[in-house]
């Protein structure tokens, strides 16, 4: 065993020597007079030899303890030597601050608040997509051309739209780290999607013409299934509202004393602001009917179960049943409203803001969240008339035959 003083009077000679202290712990003295602490070992029949450091920085101690340490982890079936270089390697990433660590702060943030299913999706796309490919890299050696890497990869598996709600994260993070001085630069910010992505084909949601909508008006008024559905169909006339957000409804939205729904933030599309549906009295009716048919004080369109709400794709299968098959969508009927509020001269920004169309900024989302509401209400109102008096017209043309005809 060595001692302290053993290891201080240790003098170099002509050539390198070492001194054992046991179980392949020794003392390189160089020639040079370096100290060096040196352990031997072997891992899967192959020698290794693992250095603990320079003496007198490490002491006799230190050595001991570190050495002690080491054996343990090779007992367990691990190179210890391995062990040592990857986290080193971890620790100066860590010091270069990797991008995964302020995509972990801005995440934090950003989620509070969000839709639960919102978040999942988002913190997906960025496990599988940009943690996994840009993750480890130090955020300030991050380059625009790796950022073009990477969407362009996700692009090529034909995931375009994965590709850019990618590369909006990845300048968000970028944005965040900036405010927060941890990074000095938004490589993402240096181009735009369009300079690297194939451009995108917008596809409108199927909707029919404004001279063809009283005779889906009139189909709707005689179907005969079930009578949630019928009602989800005349309500999502009237409200603008997308049809996840209508089926999803909750009871404990409706303002009864106000004439309103509050559709609340988690729930709208983005999941960043609340939306207020100003309800006409025709609404009004439709909620007091469903009510009688709800299975219980939650959901507003209950599924067959009752457990949770009707299906997604149960107003575009009943529309179908009329005879509407790619021809008209749930999403369809807010095309139908905001065309004729257009073409009738309603104020564009009192149409934008009740179609929640996404403002330019949250500021100003905020501020929409409640404005112009009683032109809006009116508004919706006015709408509300006009589809009873298409009904009324149409109804009232039609013969006896075409009653049947409709029906059937």
């Amino acid at each position: 065993m060595l001692t302290e003083i053993k290891v201080k009077n240790a003098k170099s000679k002509e050539k390198d020597y070492r001194i054992p202290e046991g179980h392949g712990l020794n003392l390189l003295v160089r020639a040079k007079g370096a100290k060096l602490w040196q352990w031997r070992y072997r891992f899967q029949g192959k020698e290794q030899v693992m250095s603990f450091g320079a003496y007198p920085v490490v002491t006799l101690a230190a050595a001991r303890e570190a050495h002690t340490q080491a054996r343990r982890t090779l007992a367990g079936g691990v190179n210890p030597m391995a062990q040592k270089k990857e986290e080193k390697e971890l620790a100066a990433l860590e010091a270069m601050n990797p991008f995964r660590n302020v995509a972990a702060e801005w995440f934090a943030k950003w989620k509070e608040g969000r839709d639960e299913k919102y978040i999942q999706n988002t913190d997906a796309r960025l496990q599988g997509d940009v943690l996994s490919r840009i993750g480890d890299r130090p955020i300030d050696q991050i380059t625009a051309q790796e950022l073009v890497k990477m969407v362009t990869e996700i692009e090529a598996r034909g995931a375009s739209d994965i590709a850019r709600r990618c590369l909006q994260a990845t300048s968000q993070i970028f944005r965040f780290g900036i405010a927060h001085g941890l990074c000095n630069q938004n490589p993402a910010a240096m181009f735009k999607p369009g300079d690297v992505l194939k451009a995108t084909k917008v596809e409108n949601f199927k909707r029919v013409e404004l001279h063809q909508l009283p005779t889906l008006l009139r189909k709707i008024h005689f179907y005969d299934g079930s009578p949630v559905t019928k009602l989800a169909l005349k309500l999502i006339a009237l409200v603008f509202l997308r049809t996840s957000e209508l089926i999803e409804g909750r009871w404990s939205e409706i303002n009864w004393n106000e004439c309103r729904w509050d559709v609340p933030k988690e729930r709208m599309k983005g999941g960043t602001r609340p939306h207020i549906v100003p309800l006409p009295k025709q609404a009004v009716e439709i909620l007091r009917d469903l009510w009688h048919y709800r299975h219980n004080d939650e959901w507003m369109f209950p599924g067959e179960r009752g457990n949770s709400c009707m299906s997604n794709n149960t107003i575009l299968k009943a529309l179908e049943r009329l005879g509407y098959k790619g021809e008209m969508t749930g999403h369809g009927f807010r095309g139908v409203a905001s065309t004729w509020l257009h073409e009738h001269g309603y104020n564009s920004e009192h149409i934008e803001i009740q179609l929640a169309h996404a403002p330019d900024d949250d500021v100003k989302a905020a501020y929409n969240y409640a404005k112009y509401l009683e032109p809006r209400r009116k508004m919706m109102q006015e709408w509300a008339d006009h589809l009873d008096k298409m009904l009324a017209d149409d109804l009232a043309s039609s013969t006896p035959q075409a009653e049947k005809a409709a029906q059937a």
